[in-house]
């Protein structure tokens, strides 16, 4: 399918899926313009009532919400945001990708020489990147990317899931159409189409509208595209130089729509209301402490003129004032008004909300430093207290597996291909592997290595690898011949000594010539 070659709506993702999406990404932002300007439907920044406040359905559901209500007239808008949805992505992110991925070559040598730099070098925050914004929008998409002017070798970049047009089949995703917007000139969009097919790469530039792609214009009409090619053969006619990794599945919103159904679940969805309802309750906090200052109201004995038309002040250091001519029954007396503030309510009611939207996002409220007295912990209590979020982790590992080997398996077509011709690569997929997220302390392992030890249950190569999981073999092998040479456990292999003892050196002060030909005498 080739690029649009007329105008048309864009995106032509289902509107759900981008009211959905843009829902999400306001929230991700973590900026309350963003969330004023998404819950009031993108409407004017003066604080005016609007027909949206009073409609039904959808539309006035979300203008009902605390961040889709107007402020009153004649004040300012006072809306505090705690950014929960951000860390909650964040997290997503550290729990999944903690450590990085074990990639691993079948064949070794070059290839696996080539995906341990790609690893060390960008693809880990590439991941890292992509896990985090994945969690908010629902799933990230994976690409090869090249230009020799800036790395000599092909790596892989990321694209949000608001940027992308997938296609699939049975669940497979068969072609991919990214896109950004290189120039906006006022109400006039300029879009760079970049689709991926199998072997190939199409890119497209088009003049258009906020909601309209427009004309398709010569990629040298803007220079954020003047060096791209139309078509650009990748080199690797049995890949598709794209992946797809959903965050979680299915997409409860949207399971039933057939333009989105093997789109990921952002970990936001059926969440946002619990955003809502914390932003107004720390607002409400604040508010408290706002009204409740302490305030004095002084008598007029109190306050000095500056002056005609310069107002009074007054002087809370001065010890002496004159007398006032005040009746017996008169208060003339310095009034202290001091309002109440719900610090207990406030603080029960944010926390409720904070485990419940954590809860409902699939991760533990350990996970967000909820708990705990700064006291060590082990590995297993860790686990323990963040079961639900070991939980979710696993999980999303398991979307991220085949995404991650597609895209390392055509990274590795594209370097042996005609376009970098980089020889000796093995073309087969490579294995990932997920370490674990949580990590025993030294001491600890050190001290179940030594019971292992005394109990001779466990080989010196096992114990090693226990203590460093994260080691190669060669390593390994070096450290256990340098342990059992140091504890005089090393002897030599009876096969290498040949028949009879031959391969025996003879002592020091004998020749070889001293000993029969038959082999050294035997007692008796």
């Amino acid at each position: 399918m080739p690029l649009p070659t007329e105008d048309m709506a864009w995106p032509p993702t289902d509107p759900a899926v981008q009211e959905a999406m843009a829902d999400w990404d306001a929230w991700y932002s973590s900026d309350p313009d963003q969330l004023v300007e998404r819950y009031r439907l993108r409407g004017e920044r003066g604080y005016q009532n609007r027909p949206s406040q009073l409609r039904g359905g959808v539309v006035g559901r979300f203008a009902r919400w605390w961040w889709g209500q107007p402020t009153a007239l004649g004040e300012k808008r006072t809306k505090i945001h705690i950014p929960l949805a951000a860390d909650i992505a964040r997290t997503s992110s550290d729990l999944l990708f903690s450590e990085p991925p074990r990639v691993t070559a079948e064949a070794g040598g070059d290839t696996q020489d080539l995906l341990d730099d790609l690893m060390e070098t960008s693809l880990y925050p590439t991941l890292l990147e992509g896990a985090e914004v994945g969690a908010a929008l629902g799933g990230t998409y994976y690409r090869v990317s090249w230009d020799i002017a800036v790395r000599p070798q092909p790596w892989i970049t990321t694209v949000a899931a608001d940027g992308a047009h997938p296609e699939f089949s049975y669940g497979v995703m068969t072609a991919v159409t990214f896109w950004r917007v290189v120039v906006r000139d006022d109400q006039t969009l300029w879009r760079h189409l970049e689709r991926h097919e199998r072997g190939r790469i199409l890119h497209g530039l088009y003049k258009g509208a906020q909601y309209r792609l427009g004309k398709a214009m010569p990629l040298t009409a803007q220079p954020a595209t003047q060096d791209f090619q139309p078509v650009v053969e990748t080199g690797a006619p049995g890949h598709l130089t794209a992946a797809y990794a959903p965050n979680m599945r299915p997409a409860r919103g949207w399971r039933n729509t057939p333009a989105a159904a093997y789109l990921g679940q952002s970990d936001y969805q059926g969440v946002e209301g619990l955003f809502d309802a914390l932003d107004e309750t720390w607002a409400s906090w604040m508010r408290d402490l706002r009204l409740g200052k302490g305030r004095i109201s002084l008598p007029a004995g109190y306050l000095t003129s500056n002056g005609p038309g310069m107002g009074v002040t007054a002087d809370l250091d001065r010890e002496v004032y004159a007398p006032l001519n005040i009746p017996p029954t008169g208060d003339g007396g310095i009034t202290v008004s001091q309002f109440q503030i719900r610090v207990a309510e406030h603080r029960e009611t944010a926390q409720s909300l904070f485990e419940q939207a954590v809860r409902q996002a699939g991760y533990s409220a350990a996970s967000f430093g909820a708990v705990g007295d700064g006291t060590a912990v082990t590995a297993t209590e860790i686990r323990a207290r963040q079961g639900r979020s070991m939980t979710t982790r696993a999980r999303k590992a398991l979307y991220q597996h085949q995404p991650l080997s597609d895209i390392l398996a055509a990274l590795l077509a594209v370097s042996a291909g005609p376009l970098f011709k980089v020889p000796g690569l093995d073309l087969d997929p490579p294995r990932v592997e997920f370490q674990d997220s949580v990590q025993e302390d030294p001491k600890t392992i050190a001290e179940t290595v030594n019971l292992l030890r005394q109990a001779e249950a466990a080989s010196t190569d096992t114990l090693v690898r226990m203590q460093h999981p994260d080691w190669d073999e060669d390593r390994i092998a070096a450290e256990v011949a340098g342990i059992l040479a140091e504890s005089g456990r090393a002897v030599t292999d009876p096969a290498a000594l040949g028949e009879g003892g031959d391969g025996l050196e003879p002592p020091d002060d004998e020749t070889a010539e001293d000993i029969p030909p038959d082999g050294p005498p035997t007692a008796g």
